[in-house]
């Protein structure tokens, strides 16, 4: 694919485009959002099984264990950038939380750079990085999608400091810069490609699906690549791809191609074929813009990005292998950044005014549709009541238990406080998410529930209590378990939602 030349009209300074202005300023308004969410991290979704992976790796950096329940196995979430912070929780002595937020600061400035840079190698218009950045947050439907790897504005809110932010933050440099080495040819190194393996490897290791996400990006960087790669090219991408393997294979902290062999992820991802048009339909203006695309060039990469994803998509859909829409974002991704790319690219003034009002339309629709972020990042009592009518409230934590426990003291208690106690460095008897790893997870969660199960006698559930090597148990009244006055418990603490933390003395 060529790079157009940007007409002279867009060299001009700074000041004197509308345009570049606009875009610029909006981006500058996002970021400024996002810096007061950083602040405060809003706990919402998995953020509690972050903040333990890091807590674990702090406390043993070579052999955490599981980083929900105590048990020495391994566990994808020990990817190399959790690594990275939990080394840096170590050196440092930061709390967990404030190495969230670093990770947070680092992704999000990697995530527009690398979207900025990318698009640069598609275009050398200089509006079309800031409004590639708009419509990759805003450019999605009326209907929110609230998943780690979708990046939404609403969905990045919450999913700022998570690993699947980074590996799609780092992907999107790893794709300008297999773009760039392509273009220089045989001029390109052997150091370049491999250290680009091994870069794959580590977007790979860091969240699976992102890393699916990314490589069906690759192949379509690949495929339209120009000139086409000379064979001491492929030989080189070769060797990427197998320092890329080499890595996978060798990742101490769990086995990657185990893997493949991992199910009971389905119908917790059917939810993503469901109110399709709702929650993408303003993807249809990058749609079109991917066919005008396809027109002009056959292996334009965006296109072959796109269908490759589509390909994918749909095949879940007819195989009912409904984890495959976690590849969604490989689908909407090109189309956005196609759309930006548009409204200042497109040959003829009448396409690109139409694209520039389709594009100003849709991020105005998506911006307001994504408006219940405001409620995770600005206090209620500072909006409009019609915003925070429905906006999204952060969930509350457990802070008021760590006066109480100490690092690495197992907790009897339902899933969501389960969610959120291995984050201040606790066990839970049950893990708070599906765990693949852990071999006894079903006899696990049969045994919490048979706990807190009416008519359950006495001594089984003090058996359940010392066969876990419980020292708290987290409930509220109405949740069953021992009753408040058993001998066996005593009560420590009353915390918020009438939770009442008990302590094991019998």
């Amino acid at each position: 694919m060529t790079v157009s030349p940007a007409p002279a009209w867009w060299r001009r300074p700074f000041g004197e485009q509308p345009l570049l202005a606009t875009a610029h300023g909006a981006v500058l308004l996002v970021v400024t959002t996002y810096v007061f969410m950083i602040v405060r991290l809003p706990w919402v979704g998995d953020l509690g099984v972050h903040a333990a992976t890091v807590e674990r790796l702090r406390h043993n950096l070579f052999h955490p264990g599981n980083p929900m329940v105590d048990s020495a196995t391994d566990s994808p979430y020990y990817s190399p950038w959790m690594v990275f912070l939990g080394l840096l929780a170590k050196v440092t002595g930061l709390g967990t939380f404030y190495v969230l937020r670093i990770a947070a600061v680092v992704g999000l400035v990697l995530l527009l750079t690398g979207i900025w840079f990318f698009t640069r190698t598609l275009t050398r218009h200089r509006a079309a990085p800031p409004l590639a950045i708009l419509c990759v947050l805003f450019l999605w439907g009326d209907k929110l999608v609230l998943w780690s790897g979708f990046l939404g504005f609403t969905s990045l809110s919450l999913i700022v400091s998570y690993p699947s932010t980074f590996t799609l933050a780092l992907g999107f440099h790893f794709l300008a810069l297999l773009t760039l080495a392509l273009r220089r040819g045989t001029a390109t190194g052997w150091p370049t490609y491999l250290g680009l393996g091994v870069l794959w490897a580590v977007l790979m290791l860091s969240h699976q699906f992102s890393g699916v996400v990314i490589t069906l990006g690759a192949v379509g960087v690949l495929g339209g690549a120009r000139p086409w790669p000379a064979k001491a090219t492929w030989i080189k991408l070769a060797g990427a791809l197998a320092a890329g393997l080499a890595v996978l294979a060798l990742w101490p902290y769990y086995s990657f191609f185990s893997l493949f062999g991992i199910g009971g992820l389905e119908e917790i991802h059917k939810s993503l074929y469901a109110d399709v048009f709702a929650k993408y339909g303003l993807v249809l203006i990058g749609v079109a813009a991917l066919v005008l695309r396809f027109v002009r060039d056959r292996r334009d990469p965006l296109v072959i990005w796109f269908a490759l994803a589509l390909a994918m998509v749909v095949a879940g859909a007819v195989l009912d292998r409904w984890s495959y829409g976690r590849a969604a974002p490989a689908l909407i991704m090109p189309a956005q950044i196609a759309a930006a790319i548009a409204v200042v690219e497109s040959g003829k003034k009448l396409v690109r005014v139409v694209f520039g009002a389709a594009v100003a339309v849709g991020l105005v629709v998506g911006g307001w549709g994504q408006k219940d972020a405001l409620g995770l990042i600005i206090r209620p009592d500072a909006l409009s009541t019609h915003i925070t009518k429905d906006t999204w409230k952060p969930d509350g934590t457990y802070w008021w238990t760590t006066p109480h426990g100490k690092y690495g003291e197992v907790f009897m208690t339902t899933w969501r406080p389960a969610q959120k106690l291995p984050a201040f460095g606790f066990y839970t008897v049950a893990p708070g998410y599906p765990d693949f790893f852990l071999p006894d997870e079903d006899q696990r969660v049969a045994d919490t529930a048979r706990y807190f199960e009416a008519g359950t006698p006495r001594e089984e559930r003090l058996a359940l209590l010392h066969k876990y090597d419980v020292t708290w148990v987290l409930q509220r009244p109405d949740e069953g378990g021992l009753p408040a006055d058993d001998p066996a418990l005593r009560k420590t603490a009353t915390g918020p939602g009438g939770r009442i933390l008990y302590r094991v003395v019998g």
